[in-house]
């Protein structure tokens, strides 16, 4: 049996609706929208403006033209950052952070933007006074992520969105490994700016993501280039969304997306966090009755996503990967799931650990091998 518990990397598999979207998509439509007047080009323009509609309704955004499409989280995130921020201009963020916010911030900070990180505790919360208590007059922006990829940490967004909103301050939520399984809803949270992807939480393909930006931003696009619309003009149009995605659409992986999340509102995003949170407790559980195993992280199963980070003692994460994957066809993911700070804050650097990170197509039966699994490598 082969087990994949890299769900927080990728998921994997796919609903199937998502392989037929893909596949539909190359096969019968063919076109990129806004590229013409023929039926082919009209049906993708369709297709992409439904999948904006299905992502505004996950996560309750009034306005489906405020959707950017992006490649990637990272996309998304460079987007907000560099697309707002300006030299003068303050930023918070937190000790928590994936590399895909922290190297943009590290750039603009040589250019002249302000960056204070705020560091978390051992199990990787980040108390919201402390987040307060890093403002500043100039504060342009408090960005953090949802949960984090290294130890499943969940913030509380709602208390940081609200100190945002009340310094005057925009507030960047990075939603890669929250996705799909929490509830995010981006008025009540006063969130202006939702970056994800789509390839984890929404069970879409590789190479899709988006940016959900609010009237609130003043965004600016990082590319140049063809839009299928203000054709006449030299300039870039910033009208939203169609200045901000220069360039052929990635329309498979659009497909595929809108299947995803369509896949996602069908099951329920309570239910599919309910179900990762428990078969991670349940690991938890287990390994918690191991000497050699340390675990990280919160230790009340309802503070931690779907993401479990350990180690054992005297065993290099990376070697316990490689004999998870060898001996038992068991994919997870070991070292510093590009997120070295995040390490140094809950002591697991330079080593990093060994995470797994089921998904909604995960079994029981799964995780008891998993477990069983990483008993039986405690004893070499």
């Amino acid at each position: 049996m082969s087990i994949y518990l890299d769900n927080a990397a990728t998921s994997h598999p796919k609903p199937e609706s998502v392989y037929q979207a893909v596949m539909h998509a190359m096969r019968e439509i063919g076109a990129s929208p806004g590229r013409g007047g023929h039926r082919r080009s009209l049906e993708a323009g369709r297709l992409l403006l439904q999948a904006r509609e299905a992502i505004a309704t996950l996560f309750a955004i009034p306005d489906s033209s405020r959707i950017i499409m992006t490649h990637s989280a990272t996309e998304a995130l460079n987007l907000a950052l560099r697309g707002v921020l300006a030299p003068g201009d303050h930023v918070v963020t937190t000790s928590m952070e994936h590399n895909s916010l922290m190297r943009p911030l590290a750039a603009l900070r040589a250019s002249g933007v302000e960056v204070t990180v705020v560091r978390a505790d051992g199990t990787g919360m980040v108390d919201p006074d402390d987040v307060r208590r890093a403002l500043r007059p100039t504060t342009r922006m408090v960005a953090l992520a949802h949960i984090s990829n290294v130890c499943g940490t969940i913030q509380p967004i709602d208390r940081m969105g609200a100190i945002a909103r009340e310094a005057g301050a925009l507030f960047l939520v990075d939603a890669a490994q929250s996705a799909g399984s929490e509830p995010i809803d981006v008025i009540r949270t006063g969130i202006d700016l939702l970056a994800a992807p789509g390839h984890k939480g929404l069970y879409g393909p590789q190479g899709t993501g988006f940016l959900y930006a609010s009237p609130a931003v003043p965004l600016k696009p990082l590319l140049q280039g063809g839009t299928g619309t203000s054709s006449t003009a030299e300039e870039q149009p910033l009208t939203l969304p169609d200045g901000f995605e220069a360039g052929t659409h990635n329309m498979p992986g659009i497909a595929g997306l809108k299947a995803g999340v369509e896949f996602v509102l069908e099951q329920g995003v309570s239910a599919i966090g309910g179900k990762e949170r428990h078969l991670v407790a349940s690991v938890a559980q287990r390994l918690a009755e191991v000497p050699q195993v340390t675990l990280y992280g919160p230790s009340d199963p309802t503070l931690r996503g779907g993401v479990l980070s350990f180690t054992v003692a005297g065993t290099d994460p990376a070697a316990l990967a490689f004999m998870l994957d060898h001996n038992h066809d068991i994919a997870v993911r070991a070292g510093l799931h590009c997120a070295p700070q995040a390490h140094r804050t809950l002591g697991s650097f330079p080593g990093g650990t060994l995470r797994m990170s089921p998904g909604w197509f995960s079994t029981g039966e799964e995780i008891a091998i998993f477990c069983d699994a990483v008993v039986e490598c405690c004893q070499f």
